[in-house]
Formats: C-alpha cells, sequence, structure tokens
C-alpha cells in the first residue's frame, strides 16, 4: 500500500485527522525511563495509546539524533509497521540539498528507517527533492507556510510574478514537481488565512499541519480553510500536548486521551 493510500484509509475508516509527532524529551520522561531501553518502552507505550486516535506518526529525528538514539527510532517505527499495519510514519527531517546528497537522504528515510513519508525542505529546487520523489509509494511532505514566528521573513517576500514565496512554492509543487502524485505540503496552523489561500491553490493536496497544541492554533479555523470537499485533507499535527499530557506514570493513558481529545474536536469542524 501506499503513503497516500493508508492515509485516505486512516481519515476515513479511523475518522480522525489527528498525526502523534514523536519529540521524546528524556527529561521529561518518568525517571526510570531515561535511558535507551527506557526510551523504548516510553515511545511504544505512546504508539500503543494514541494509536486509535491516529491518521499518522511523526518522529523528529532531531530529538533521536541528539541522544544518540537513532536505533531506538527505527525500532519504533518497526514497532509501528508490526503492531500497526496500515498506519503512517512521516519521518520529519526536514532534509534539502544538492541532488546526489538528496539520494542519500532518500535512502536514509525510506531504506534505513523505513518510514512511509518524510518532511524535505524546497530551497534547493526540484533537484534536492526529485530523489525523494522516486520512491513511488512513499510521501514527500513539502515545507510551504510553516508555523514558526518568523517564517514570513523568507515565506512572505514578494516575487516577480506577484506571487508570495509560499504561494510559488505550492503552485510548483502541484503543477510541477507531484510528478507521481506523492506530494504533500506543511502549512501551518497558525497561519489560516495563508492555508485557505494555499488550499484554493493545490485542489486536494494533503496538508501536514503543526501548531494547533502548545504554538496555538485554532482548530476552526484550520478546518474551515484547509479541510477538502469531504471532510479530510489534513494531517493535524501534535507533539508535546500528546506525549507529554502528563509526565509520570500514566504518561500513556493521557496521552491517548489527548489524543482521542484531539480527534474529536477537529471532527467538530469537518
Amino acid at each position: 500500500m501506499s503513503f497516500s493510500t493508508d492515509l485516505r484509509n486512516r481519515w476515513q475508516q479511523q475518522d480522525t485527522l489527528v498525526c502523534v509527532g514523536i519529540d521524546p524529551d528524556i527529561k521529561r520522561l518518568p525517571e526510570h525511563l531515561r535511558s535507551a531501553e527506557g526510551l523504548f518502552e516510553w515511545g511504544m507505550n505512546i504508539i500503543d495509546a494514541t494509536a486509535p486516535y491516529a491518521c499518522a506518526f511523526k518522529p523528529q529525528i532531531a530529538h533521536f539524533a541528539a541522544l544518540g538514539a537513532e536505533d531506538i527510532l527505527q525500532d519504533l517505527i518497526k514497532h509501528v509497521h508490526r503492531m500497526h499495519p496500515g498506519l503512517p510514519v512521516i519521518l520529519d527531517s526536514k532534509r534539502g540539498d544538492i541532488g546526489s546528497t538528496a539520494e542519500r537522504y532518500a535512502r536514509e528515510a525510506f531504506e534505513r528507517f523505513e518510514a512511509d513519508a518524510v518532511t524535505v525542505n524546497p530551497y534547493l529546487g526540484f533537484d534536492g527533492i526529485e530523489p525523494f520523489t522516486e520512491y513511488q509509494d512513499k510521501g514527500v511532505i513539502v515545507l510551504c507556510r510553516t508555523s514558526n514566528p518568523s517564517a514570513a521573513e523568507l515565506q512572505g517576500l514578494t516575487l516577480e510574478n506577484g506571487n508570495k514565496l509560499y504561494q510559488q512554492v505550492a503552485i510548483t509543487a502541484c503543477e510541477k514537481w507531484n510528478q507521481n502524485n506523492n506530494l504533500a505540503l506543511v502549512v501551518g496552523a497558525t497561519w489560516p488565512d495563508e492555508m485557505g489561500e494555499i488550499r484554493q491553490l493545490v485542489g486536494d493536496m494533503p496538508f501536514l499541519v503543526p501548531g494547533l497544541g502548545a504554538q496555538g492554533g485554532d482548530a476552526e479555523a484550520v478546518l474551515q480553510q484547509g479541510k477538502t470537499a469531504d471532510g479530510t485533507g489534513l494531517m493535524i499535527s501534535s507533539s508535546r500536548g500528546i506525549i507529554f499530557a502528563s509526565e509520570d506514570e500514566t504518561y500513556a493513558e493521557s496521552a491517548g486521551q489527548a489524543a482521542m481529545a484531539l480527534r474529536d474536536l477537529a471532527n467538530q469542524y469537518r
């Protein structure tokens, strides 16, 4: 099954738009889990508790690499595929480099880590993205209008043709780069009006939507501006708001409850 098919199945069959971000902070884990073995146990329990409410998981590679824990990341992705088949995993690595290096990054994401999708940076143009798109059953999620406060410094610049840079990224991704129909866009919840503009430009292309929880995005605005005609099209990502809903022994149960609450909140506006 392809990433696109698995994602659509989760939207429809599980009735959820929630993407659970897995961003471990060793200092926020229960004290007895602050080790390599404990990190895997924590991640596995978070995954199992939130899987019923998730359309995707999104581990952030830096949170594992900074701990020297890439092997644990690999094992957690294997755990998702083994225990929750059809639930896609997005490797959040935001890669972007020249073609030969991009090819290695694509192999890292799809062969080493066996992710179902990956986030990429479009700044180098298509030759920094093409090696990822050649894995036709995988998803390639292009940074477009990110949720961070200083995003407008570059993404909001006006080009000679009158488009904002983020608009041009959306148009180019949709009309030129999506040759294998496996692209999606990162569009932050903190910019709902821009999200609506981008939806008009790209039709039903999926959006990965960070920024709804800790960064203050509004669920109603996101759904009104970003959903497709069938009430899907979005992977609404929350990391800290779910995985650290509790930092004591109830961490897994609390994470499941937080994921369910976000699912229900989003579904109110579908």
